[in-house]
């Protein structure tokens, strides 16, 4: 099997995870360092919270302490050329603060932000009181947003979202809160589990294929680190934005029967025989 990284001069952009740790492996920084590698980008990490977490759930959470996460922060930032970064699971106000000034302190203005509140297994990944927080402090640094229809409900104060029209109305919403490009993903809410893609003045529909699969564990968090490997090669925002909808389309396809409940999805497909448990 050849190597995702090739050896010599041409050294493969630097793209940063800022997230929880999955102990199970199928969400958090474990799989957005897999898809960092898949989609050819060399992962960094800075963690912000310890899950014991598996596909039944998470029986537990341990918050980084904010120096810690900050310490983290610099020792990457000022050693490596980091292109591109996403941020996922924040946990509280007090973690998003820190996360927000080291964020501007070191420029990382490729950004994706996937607002991490609840597992799919309905467990709670951010404290109630940093909603406000996450809109205030950290949707004006995002060039991309990646809100699932829940998630967008919860960022616009709870108002319901059915379908394509409700979407197109919140990314307009989101958008007013300051992130630059906003990626409000239909997921069942859509016959084609279409998204929707807002820059600010055009609506673009990106369908998709509906799969009937369980084995879903990790999807918002490989999109949006597969955006942010496209955004640190270089892509354009809905160029990456595509490339990261095909590549999930797939690992959606190719997901893992691992575990007692929601299986991870393969991150791997592209490079790997389908694994089967």
């Amino acid at each position: 099997m050849a190597l995702p990284f090739p050896s010599g001069a041409h050294l493969p952009p630097v793209a940063l995870t800022i997230a929880g740790s999955d102990s199970g492996g199928g969400a958090g920084i474990q799989a957005d360092l897999k898809t960092f590698c898949a989609l050819g980008v060399y992962g960094a990490s800075v963690l912000t919270a310890l899950t014991a977490q598996n596909t039944v759930g998470v029986q537990g959470v341990h918050t980084v302490p904010p120096e810690f996460i900050a310490q983290q922060f610099d020792s990457v930032c000022t050693d490596l050329p980091v292109a591109a970064a996403k941020v996922g699971m924040l946990a509280t106000s007090e973690v998003i603060g820190v996360v927000a000034r080291k964020i501007r302190q070191h420029r990382l203005e490729r950004l994706v932000v996937d607002p991490v509140m609840v597992a799919k297994s309905g467990d709670r990944l951010l404290a109630p009181e940093a909603r406000e927080a996450l809109v205030r402090q950290l949707l004006p640094l995002a060039e991309v947003l990646t809100p699932n229809a829940e998630e967008a409900r919860d960022l616009l104060g709870g108002k319901s979202i059915q379908g394509l029209d409700d979407m197109k109305e919140a990314a307009r919403a989101l958008h007013r809160l300051g992130p630059r490009h906003v990626l409000v993903k239909g997921g069942h809410l859509t016959r084609g589990a279409a998204d929707i893609l807002f820059d600010g003045e055009e609506i673009t529909v990106l369908e998709g294929r509906r799969v009937d699969t369980p084995h879903t564990h990790g999807t918002g968090c490989t999109l949006s680190s597969a955006i942010a490997a496209g955004l640190a090669r270089g892509q354009p925002v809905r160029e990456a934005v595509r490339a990261a909808k095909e590549y999930i389309q797939g690992a959606i396809e190719n997901a893992l029967a691992l575990g007692k409940g929601r299986g991870p999805l393969n991150h791997m497909y592209r490079s790997c025989q389908k694994v089967t448990a």
